[in-house]
């Protein structure tokens, strides 16, 4: 095989953080960042070491939802709902992603917070107790069809897709999370995560967007010569 031949994989940037399964992602540079800034350089040999990755996810994870826990006891409000779980998720996991990016996130919960509401007004569930105390029935299935379809293809229309604001549109029409206020609850709380993200990424030095996704770099416009 020649050496400059193109279906020869070429070697990453990075390395895995598991040669023999990869899990992808971008947590190691992540968690080399953090460490960097904490100058523990013992710590640094082992920085993609799975064991360290998880540990890292596991902390990560039960500060980025315990803030916001804290914040709904005090203020008694719904700051912490279920999709907030894999939104963090991803920011932590693929930061560069572009459903991870600020203006996906936020724009992609507020169509699913939208689409959610605007089921329940056509369905005339707009003051029907939640699907999980009261039951599901027709119209409930529809409100929760019609939800998720429209912040599917909003999202697409919109080009912000954000897989957890199917989660988000989901709570709305099942009545879980309804009223106008409650909204806005979940919109505030979502920005507040995203502001955090953007602080413990920048912090490691992961060049996280300030709003929209950062592009790639533009492919040869030439095709390959056959």
């Amino acid at each position: 095989m020649r050496e400059n031949d193109p279906i020869r994989k070429q070697p990453q940037p990075n390395a895995s953080i598991d040669k023999e399964h990869p899990i992808g992602g971008q947590m190691s540079d992540i968690v080399r960042g953090l460490l960097n800034r904490m100058r523990v350089p013992w710590l640094l040999k082992r920085y993609s070491n799975i064991g360290v990755l998880s540990l890292f996810s596991f902390v990560n994870g039960c500060i980025s939802i315990a803030i916001m826990s804290a914040v709904a006891d005090i203020t008694k409000t719904p700051f912490i709902f279920p999709s907030l779980g894999p939104t963090a998720f991803l920011f932590f996991y693929t930061p560069m992603a572009p459903p991870a990016s600020p203006r996906n996130t936020i724009c992609g919960h507020a169509i699913g917070l939208i689409a959610g509401y605007l089921s329940l007004v056509v369905t005339g569930l707009t003051d029907a107790g939640p699907a999980l105390s009261v039951g599901v029935t027709w119209p409930r299935i529809i409100a929760a069809a019609l939800s998720l379809g429209l912040t599917a293809g909003a999202m697409v229309l919109c080009k912000v897709p954000h897989p957890p604001a199917g989660a988000t549109t989901l709570i709305v029409s099942l009545g879980i999370l309804k009223t106008p206020y409650q909204l806005v609850i979940i919109m505030i709380a979502v920005i507040l995560i995203t502001i955090q993200a953007f602080l413990i990424n920048r912090l490691a030095g992961i060049p996280y967007p300030l709003w929209g996704p950062t592009k790639a770099p533009e492919q040869a416009k030439n095709p390959p010569s056959s």
